[in-house]
């Protein structure tokens, strides 16, 4: 059963590309025709394409890695912001700061230095700085929370990155491609599909065109995430189901011992008591 259905993206405006004298080639195939000199991408195969990356994503997910979600776009950045953060994956809205992947100790520093701040401000380290030092480090604290805020709690590299607009983060698909993470993307009919692992064709400007795509994918990943959780949980079930009996073992051969111990005794006994009657 498909995810999502052709209404639904016909409602949202997914198929409506860009102008027929900006397209790029290598979208034809997923190009249905054109009308008015705009392109209409073919909703069939989006489908087919948003089903076949939230069953990757899922997979993801159900591994317990991190995908990270890119989109610096004014369309995008509310939608990208409340969906993702809701099922607790990394994001980037407001600027993709180079080498955020290939550079990543780097930002691992940022981050840190990010978190000294805070640290400062409730162990009374603040106290000892003067207004002028305090009101610095406090526009250092915004700026670093305005860009990397949203990855904060991202330790290691991304197991993917989904990207709205392949064009406007060319830099961060970029970045992908080098290390070999996987792209997930967003990609309209000016765009350049070569380098996306998982092409999904829509309308990459109008927001309801991204608020459609991106529920598919969060639930997606939520899916995958409660999958997980449910798997750990019975694991954890098995593993202390098992428990008891292999300290049942240990008793039962202490019984069997403890048995066998007095049955010998009693022979003993028994024995003694003969050889004194013979006496």
């Amino acid at each position: 059963m498909s995810r999502t259905d052709f209404n639904t993206l016909l409602e949202a405006g997914a198929h409506f590309g860009h102008l027929k004298r900006k397209w790029n080639p290598k979208m034809a195939p997923y190009i249905f025709m054109e009308k008015n000199g705009i392109h209409i991408i073919d909703l069939h195969k989006t489908v087919l394409k948003l089903d076949e990356a939230a069953a990757a994503i899922k997979q993801i997910a159900k591994s317990g890695r991190r995908v990270l979600f890119v989109a610096t776009k004014k369309q995008a950045k509310d939608i990208v912001a409340e969906k993702v953060a809701a099922v607790g994956m990394p994001y980037v809205t407001e600027r993709w700061a180079g080498g955020m992947l290939t550079n990543f100790p780097t930002i691992r520093k940022a981050v840190k230095k990010m978190a000294t701040i805070d640290k400062m401000a409730t162990d009374g380290t603040f106290d000892n700085f003067s207004k002028r030092e305090k009101l610095q480090i406090e526009r250092q604290r915004a700026k670093l929370e305005k860009n990397l805020g949203s990855i904060a709690d991202l330790t290691r590299l991304p197991a993917a990155l989904f990207v709205v607009d392949v064009q406007k983060e060319a830099n961060a698909v970029k970045e992908a491609k080098r290390l070999n993470i996987p792209v997930f993307a967003m990609v309209d009919t000016c765009c350049d599909p070569t380098n996306i692992d998982y092409v999904i064709p829509a309308n990459d400007d109008a927001s309801k065109s991204i608020a459609v795509i991106l529920d598919v994918m969060c639930a997606a990943i939520a899916e995958g995430s409660e999958e997980r959780r449910l798997e750990k949980e019975k694991e954890a079930q098995e593993a202390e189901a098992a428990a008891p009996k292999k300290e049942a073992k240990p008793r039962i051969k202490k019984a069997v011992k403890a048995t066998v111990d007095a049955e010998e005794e009693a022979v003993k006994e028994v024995v003694a008591a003969t050889e004194a009657d013979a006496e």
